[in-house]
């Protein structure tokens, strides 16, 4: 029987538009192949070499993308390659960044390592010389790296061939990337950060989070915004999603209609869970570029969903931190004398309710100023949204518990803004090119 179902994905395979009524099916395969993997590593005596070839075959089928890997362009085992690639008992940051985005990541690393003294590796991905140069990356390394290992740098390009994700060749490479890196780092436990992350507390702390050690994928909540605005949308995700896990079904979004579910500035995952690396699988194939300029951005935003529907649809565990975003800003007055905090950034926290990260970087606001910095003084969660009209106006949250930065939060971000300053300095030319 396994060998009928797997001839029969070989010889359907479903990767040709349009794509948008097969992620579902793409989720059932993929969770025939992970029992077919686990089954057969399970039980060695009841497996011979053509068996294992047969689910390499079915792997490709699946993941096009596995194939022609540039490090062994001839192998007939790509999948199982790239899992014997990745080191156990690992566990690192990945940034992918370019030269548009360097800036930002600078800041990253020297707050991760100067100011929270983080150990972890750090790996900055990126897709190429075309992508973030020789000369910039030199500039990243000369960053004082505190008490941490050196950086480690990895181009995309090493171990996946191009011809199906045009990272470096379209507007929508730079959201893409991210899910082939986490699936190409030696990482076991690989944090996923946009360069403009900022960090309240050690990214350890990820680590270390009771959903993550349930899980082994950890995932935080977008805003909940636009309730009833996106029915297409939701339409299509009941249509590929049948039979929703139980996070679904805690989901306000699934449930109660809000437009997004996913803030992907960070994702945490344990690759050495199959169910884990199977769903991070399904990730990387919404992101191909097929896929992504046929159905997956033009439905939803970028790169954002597709991190718990790999998850989802691939029958895999994950969890959500257990609040939607929140917000790191100043204190105001609404009009009808109400307070709220306001700013240009989604806020999260850990498990205990204490601030964690944010997104947007440390700049006031990256869109309109790029030298006004400020060390925000309050914060809001679990409270309504009065969204800007535009990506550079400020948003509010109101009808919350304001509440006040610690003082030794303020004191991470006015070090961390110190850094910041001393590095735009040194690196102007970088950042301004």
């Amino acid at each position: 029987m396994l060998d009928d179902i797997a001839q029969f994905f070989i010889d359907y395979p479903l990767n040709s538009r349009p794509y948008r009524n097969k992620f579902g099916e793409l989720g059932r395969r993929t969770r025939i192949l992970r029992d077919a993997i686990a089954y057969l590593e399970s039980s060695p005596g009841a497996a011979n070499a053509q068996d294992h070839l047969l689910l390499e075959q079915v792997a490709t089928s699946l993941f096009p993308f596995l194939n022609n890997q540039p490090n062994n362009t001839t192998s007939t085992t790509p999948l199982a390659d790239l899992r014997s690639s990745i080191q156990p008992g690992s566990a690192g940051i990945i940034i992918p960044t370019g030269d548009r985005t360097i800036r930002y990541a600078a800041h990253l690393i020297a707050q991760l390592r100067s100011v929270l003294g983080s150990t972890l590796p750090i790996q900055i991905v990126y897709a190429g010389d075309a992508d973030l140069s020789a000369d910039n990356r030199a500039h990243l390394a000369a960053i004082p790296r505190g008490p941490g290992p050196a950086l480690d740098f990895l181009d995309i390009y090493a171990v996946f061939d191009d011809s199906t994700l045009l990272f470096t060749s379209s507007a929508s490479g730079g959201w893409a990337v991210k899910a082939f890196a986490a699936l190409a780092t030696r990482f076991e436990k690989v944090i996923v950060l946009d360069a403009d992350a900022v960090f309240l507390q050690p990214p350890e702390a990820l680590l270390a989070h009771p959903a993550f050690e349930r899980a082994g994928t950890l995932l935080f909540h977008d805003r909940l915004l636009w309730q009833h605005a996106f029915q297409d949308r939701h339409k299509w995700w009941k249509e590929e999603i049948r039979r929703p896990s139980a996070e679904m079904d805690r989901s306000l979004v699934w449930t109660e209609d809000y437009a997004e579910e996913c803030d992907s500035g960070v994702v945490v995952l344990d690759k050495g869970r199959l169910e884990v690396l199977m769903g991070l699988l399904h990730t990387c194939w919404q992101n191909m570029f097929d896929v992504r300029d046929d159905c997956t951005y033009r439905i939803t935003y970028g790169d954002k969903e597709t991190w718990w529907m790999g998850q989802e649809m691939a029958g895999s565990s994950y969890e959500f931190s257990k609040h939607y975003g929140g917000i790191v800003g100043w204190e105001e007055k609404h009009d009808n004398g109400e307070p709220k905090v306001c700013s240009f950034v989604i806020a999260h926290v850990d498990d205990a309710d204490r601030l964690l990260w944010y997104n947007g970087g440390l700049l006031k606001n990256k869109l309109t100023n790029d030298t006004e910095y400020e060390v925000p003084a309050k914060w809001m969660i679990d409270a309504d949204w009065l969204k800007g009209g535009s990506k550079e106006a400020m948003s509010c949250m109101i009808k919350g518990t304001v509440n006040s930065l610690t003082e030794g939060e303020q004191a991470v971000l006015a070090r961390s803004i110190e850094l910041a300053r001393e590095m735009d300095v040194v690196f102007h030319n970088v950042f301004h090119n």
